[in-house]
């Protein structure tokens, strides 16, 4: 009997415990799953974020790259402030089709160094895009070595096309040269948007075919002309000739003749306007 009680005592210290750990490791359990899965979606999380870096990193040198390839295409060569240039067109800036248009460019060396003048072109481009050629002429070859302070004129011509004839274009001229030591300029001497003129001088398709048409309406009266006065002398050569009668009779007879047929009696027989009638 006195065991019972110190049964029942160990009993209710060991129950609560073995509750407590029960619980506890159960809570141990779920915590660590919890932990594992922090870790888990932190991990991905990280590897996300190293994916978008590596992605970040790898799409910067391609617009490095993009960057530099649109300066190099935009790059191209500008004037030097030691030079001027300036232009001159000869008869003006009119520009008609199928005209030569002839123009004079000036180069002043205003540096120390020697520049070299290598060529002069000249192009029409289309007005809103002048990235587009509508014309490109022949660029000229100069090689001119121009030394400080002095000058050098150049003179250069061009026909514009004649079905531009009428409308806008943009006209680029442009002079290359370069100084010493290599380095490449180019001045746009004259950059404008320009209207070409129709050529007004000349025959063009409209009149030559009008000229055709006159000429053909002519040759057809002619035609008709001499065919009725064919068809009056075979008629005379039937009837005969009024020569054969008396002279106040051949007269008489004329003056009731119209003009076509007098023209055609004297075609067919002359001796009726022969001063003696045979």
């Amino acid at each position: 009997m006195r065991l019972l009680p110190r049964l029942l005592l160990l009993l209710l210290l060991v129950f609560p415990a073995t509750f407590l750990l029960r619980g506890g490791s159960g809570g141990s359990v779920a915590v660590a799953q919890d932990l594992t899965e922090d870790e888990e979606t932190v991990e991905d999380s990280i590897i996300e974020d190293e994916d978008d870096e590596a992605e970040v990193e790898e799409d910067e040198p391609t617009d490095l790259a993009e960057d530099k390839e649109e300066e190099d295409v935009s790059g191209e060569p500008e004037a030097s402030p030691s030079a001027d240039t300036t232009i001159l067109f000869v008869k003006g800036e009119d520009f008609p089709a199928n005209n030569i248009v002839k123009f004079l460019v000036g180069f002043t060396n205003k540096g120390t160094e020697d520049f070299i003048v290598e060529s002069l072109d000249a192009s029409f481009r289309y007005p809103q895009d002048y990235q587009f050629y509508i014309q490109n002429f022949t660029a000229l070859p100069l090689n001119t070595v121009v030394p400080p302070q002095r000058q050098a004129t150049f003179e250069y011509s061009f026909i514009p096309a004649e079905p531009m004839g009428g409308r806008p274009f943009g006209l680029v001229i442009n002079l290359n040269y370069k100084d010493l030591n290599g380095n490449v300029f180019q001045d746009a001497v004259f950059n404008q948007t320009v209207t070409i003129i129709e050529r007004e001088d000349g025959l063009d398709g409209e009149t030559i075919f009008m000229y055709m048409f006159l000429a053909g309406l002519g040759l057809l009266v002619v035609v008709g002309l001499h065919q009725l006065l064919e068809s009056r002398k075979i008629k005379l050569h039937q009837e005969g000739c009024p020569g054969n009668g008396h002279r106040s009779d051949q007269w008489d007879l004329m003056s009731k003749c119209s003009f076509v047929q007098q023209f055609s009696l004297y075609l067919t027989c002359p001796n009726v306007f022969r001063p003696d009638g045979n």
